[in-house]
């Protein structure tokens, strides 16, 4: 075959997971090229208002007077997501995320700091109140120069068109650390508009090895020869609803938080020369508050307010974790209910969605009541006509409400009773009431922020075929493989987190194998 360009290391996709792989193939002195399907770099986790990573016992957390220890984070891991997954697997993302802290602090422009985030399963063993979260320093616009114009700008700007903001901050601070420090390395090369389209193979003594790629570069395709492997990190699948549909992941490509190149390309690649895959009809999942434009958005941080569903009454813990949630909204829907579900609130902050972190930031009221969305009556009778539920019921759900709230107490659902729920309310049970009229209704669907299937890979992010053997020279990290948190979300910063982790341990590994 004839190839247009050479590396030693082709890295697909330019999330948390691809730029950690980049910088270190860069820094080990390894010639890398780093490709990105879209005009941006930065993948979902460019969105992420915090863009931070759940690794415990990290030395950031550790200089702030923490006292966790390996074999607890380990314990409330395996707790909550049981064996899924392979407990080897689970085990090397719980302890890798400190050793690369430490590696990645040696580096001056890669800097972090503690952000506590409850864990997410607060009555499971060894779980944290604290959590074991850190973040990205935020950085000024001027630090990154021009690699500001390259850098995916966060949701408001990037959906709605809004300003940038005035700090650089979350997600797009920790891919900015990153392109600022792999500026210092000349064997590291970034490109943009370039998806990868094709994995090439040859097969030596039985065994499959990688050899290059096919990527779309200037409108045509170049072929790529990769001396010593291909780090698979460009996200999932999740706006790609044909895929969706032929794995049966629930919800639609339109309600994800994904970015335009979350199109599973490089995911399909791999399949389409024997790569394995596990949990492709999963993903990270989340309640969403339905813009007018018709897409239901990932919401959290609610300071009021009940969910309802088509019967007018509660189903569901509203201040739980949104991938509990999410989950939960999934097992009603087998059960029978429908969406949209509502937020029922009164009238004590007005006619806005009591919810402080919608993340596709809220636009004018009026174009939410023009839509439907937003609903207003004097009475809770006349509001539930015009969302559709029997007056009696939501009459009877808000008043068992109310006494919970003055009990401070929900026997029903537990709203209050682990840490997570109570981060948002200063440590107090969320329980507020519904009593002051007019009352409001806000439509709500399912989210997700992002699939969580893909390839399957042993402890280095190395991928098996559907033989069972390795592939050689082909890794996968993040929502590019199949996730070892299974069918759970552990805490806040286990996507991100992930991806760094195995992006980290697949060029490591490359490292390993040329002696």
């Amino acid at each position: 075959m004839n190839f247009d360009d050479e590396c030693d290391v082709l890295v697909v996709g330019s999330g948390g997971g691809g730029v950690t792989g980049a910088y270190t193939a860069a820094r080990e002195g390894l010639n890398t090229l780093l490709v990105e399907a879209t005009d941006r770099f930065g993948g979902v986790t460019s969105y992420s208002g915090g863009g931070g990573v759940w690794f415990p016992c990290n030395a950031v957390l550790k200089r702030n007077g923490d006292t966790d220890t390996i074999e607890d984070a380990l314990e409330y891991y395996h707790a909550v997501v049981g064996d899924r997954t392979p407990k080897d697997l689970q085990e090397t993302f719980v302890r890798a995320g400190a050793p690369l802290i430490d590696y990645l602090e040696q580096d001056e422009t890669l800097k972090f700091m503690e952000l506590p985030w409850p864990d997410y399963y607060g009555k499971a063993p060894k779980a944290s109140a604290k959590g074991r979260h850190i973040i990205p320093i935020p950085l000024k616009p001027e630090e990154m120069g021009d690699l500001r114009d390259s850098l995916r700008p966060p949701l408001g700007t990037d959906w709605l068109g809004q300003p940038l903001p005035d700090m650089v901050i979350g997600g797009q601070a920790l891919i900015g650390r990153f392109l600022l420090a792999m500026q210092q390395y000349p064997n590291v090369r970034t490109q943009l508009n370039s998806p990868c389209e094709e994995l090439l193979t040859e097969t030596v003594d039985g065994a499959k090895k990688i050899v290059g790629a096919v990527i779309v570069r200037d409108g045509g395709r170049i072929n790529v020869k990769v001396n010593k492997g291909v780090v698979i990190a460009s996200g999932g699948f999740e706006r790609n609803q044909e895929l969706r549909d032929k794995f049966g992941v629930p919800g639609a490509a339109r309600d994800s938080m994904g970015t335009p190149g979350s199109l599973g390309k490089a995911i399909t690649a791999g399949i389409d020369i024997g790569a394995d895959t596990d949990l492709m009809d999963q993903a990270w999942w989340a309640p969403g508050m339905t813009h007018p434009d018709g897409n239901s958005a990932f919401a959290l941080w609610f300071t009021g307010g009940i969910f309802v569903n088509q019967d007018g009454e509660r189903f569901i813990n509203e201040s739980a974790a949104y991938d509990r949630q999410g989950r939960e909204i999934l097992d009603q829907m087998d059960k029978g209910m429908t969406l949209p579900f509502w937020m029922v609130y009164d009238n004590r902050d007005g006619e806005v969605p009591p919810c402080k972190a919608t993340n596709v930031p809220m636009v004018e009221t009026e174009k939410y009541v023009e839509a439907g969305l937003w609903k207003t009556a004097d009475t809770l009778e006349e509001l539930a006509e015009l969302i559709g539920v029997p007056a009696d019921v939501l009459v009877k759900t808000v008043d068992r409400f109310n006494g919970f709230v003055g009990d401070g107490v929900d026997p029903d659902f537990g709203r209050g009773d682990e840490a997570y729920d109570r981060a948002f309310s200063g440590g107090e049970p969320p329980l507020y009431p519904i009593t002051e009229g007019p009352f409001h209704a806000a439509q709500f669907g399912l989210s997700d922020l992002g699939t969580k299937g893909g390839l399957r890979t042993n402890n280095a992010g190395q991928v098996f075929g559907t033989d069972g053997a390795l592939i050689g020279g082909l890794y996968a990290a993040g929502n590019s493989m199949a996730a070892p948190s299974g069918f759970t979300y552990p805490g806040g910063g286990n996507p991100i987190g992930t991806s760094m982790v195995f992006s980290h341990l697949a060029v490591l590994d490359i490292l390993a194998k040329q002696g």
